[in-house]
């Protein structure tokens, strides 16, 4: 007899924020999931998904910038892998592109077998490129949840893909209703709380930002792996 896995059981997991800058105020890609879904039905949520065994060992063009991946690798879970902070980026990169169809590469070719979860992002001629990310936020689902995660943000540049980023017929069906969002008017969305804290960080954040996207100064995290809910920074 085989176990059931407990899907109440915390999992690492990555989500992209994808803005665009090239308009007053900027704008978020957000998509809705559908009603029936286990995991925040209905509602609106930035494309991400858990990280799959695979990814620790998915070729990078670029590894995540050094004070990115040092903060990744901050607070892990005991029996969490070394490889970790790799696989939340390849991650990240994995679920933008099944998502929406768009994605973060350099021109590259993959070296060796290719997984059949990226085969269609090795047909495009790019290797994934975690240089456009920036990790920004983490959170623990609380526990009662049906799905539990630990879920890292990252807030990337529309600017800086590789495709045409209003081109989602690559996507999956996962998350319909796929279209860019004013920030101004995304909260007025059907919203996960902790999507509506993670945008009115990035909002700030965004509002100082130049014409890069900095690391923040420290990245929030919200600590729900206890009995007791924590708020700290990780710096």
């Amino acid at each position: 007899m085989t176990d059931t896995p407990d899907k109440t059981a915390i999992r690492d997991a990555a989500t992209v924020l994808l803005v665009r800058r090239d308009a007053p105020g900027g704008a978020v890609l957000m998509g809705q999931r559908g009603a029936g879904a286990a995991f925040m039905p209905s509602k609106y949520v930035f494309p991400g998904g858990a990280v799959d065994p695979g990814d620790a060992a998915v070729p990078l063009a670029t590894p995540p910038g050094p004070r990115c991946a040092a903060r990744l690798a901050q607070d892990l879970r005991d029996g969490a892998p070394a490889a970790l902070p790799h696989a939340l980026a390849a991650a990240a990169l994995r679920e933008l592109w099944e998502e929406t169809g768009l994605f973060l590469g350099a021109p590259g070719h993959w070296p060796g077998a290719v997984p059949a979860d990226w085969q269609s992002f090795s047909d495009t001629g790019h290797l994934p490129s975690a240089a456009g990310l920036t990790f920004v936020f983490r959170a623990i689902t609380p526990p009662g949840r049906p799905r539990r995660f630990d879920a890292r943000f990252f807030l990337a540049d529309a600017a800086d893909l590789a495709c045409d980023p209003d081109d989602f017929s690559r996507a999956c069906d996962e998350l319909s209703h796929l279209h860019w969002v004013p920030l101004t008017e995304a909260r007025r969305l059907n919203l996960p709380f902790i999507t509506e804290v993670v945008l009115a960080e990035v909002a700030a954040l965004l509002a100082d930002a130049g014409t890069r996207i900095a690391p923040p100064e420290a990245v929030p995290f919200f600590d729900n792996s206890g009995p007791r809910a924590q708020f700290r920074r990780l710096i």
